[in-house]
């Protein structure tokens, strides 16, 4: 222990926090504490540009879209600042892939081919990830659909929706990145392999989120990583 007499150590009064500085900060640390990070290439589509623990994000996207790797991309940033997360319904996942885009994989949990039985191995996760990705086989009933956002609220998780029809998700989410383009393009003159792919996304939320915002990315971009075109807000 060490201990200064008043003798030996003159004392100096602590400073007086300024009026109204405690009721400035505590709302950035609370807000800092309810949020998730992304890639700056992904960070302008969201509502305060992170993902918001206890929320849904649906992803939505035809098939070979892109929508399954935009959402790996948003686990991604989490992933490598040691935050787990869980992965379900991926029949296929591509590893390498999926490191290229920056996801940690040592900090995933993948159940790739739960069937029927998504729902049960989704809620079984809540309990230990940070971030949940589904992806869900088919449209998904009211009442599971309820379940898993009571469920993500009570263990502040951010869950990720990945469909291939945004309306086979039957209650509207706090925010939806929809993949309207998607195009490829490769080495060489029509001989050579496919490098990267430009699509563009369409954010919309409701509430506060309101205002749609429109980016075009690289997803994958020719070194494999997420990439930033463009962005704007409608």
């Amino acid at each position: 222990m060490f201990a200064f007499s008043p003798e030996s150590r003159p004392f100096r009064q602590r400073p007086a926090v300024p009026a109204g500085l405690r009721q400035k900060v505590a709302p950035l640390i609370a807000a800092s504490a309810r949020t998730l990070p992304v890639d700056p290439a992904l960070s302008g589509m969201l509502p305060g540009k992170s993902l918001q623990r206890g929320t849904v994000t649906l992803v939505a996207g035809r098939s070979g879209f892109g929508a399954t790797s935009l959402g790996i991309a948003l686990l991604a940033h989490a992933s490598s600042n040691g935050h787990w997360c869980g992965v379900v319904g991926l029949r296929h996942p591509g590893v390498l892939a999926m490191k290229e885009l920056g996801l940690d994989v040592d900090r995933v949990i993948f159940v790739p081919e739960p069937d029927d039985k998504w729902a049960e191995a989704a809620a079984e996760l809540f309990d230990g990830v940070d971030l949940l990705l589904v992806a869900p086989p088919h449209r998904v009933p009211h009442g599971t659909a309820r379940q898993l956002i009571a469920r993500a609220k009570e263990r502040h998780v951010v869950m990720l929706v990945v469909l291939e029809h945004a309306e086979h998700w039957p209650i509207v989410p706090e925010f939806t990145l929809s993949l309207v383009s998607s195009s490829w393009q490769g080495v060489g003159r029509g001989d050579g392999r496919l490098a990267a792919r430009r699509v563009g996304v369409v954010g919309q939320g409701r509430r506060g989120a309101s205002h749609a915002r429109q980016s075009t990315l690289w997803l994958p971009s020719l070194s494999g990583a997420v990439g930033l075109i463009e962005e704007q807000a409608s």
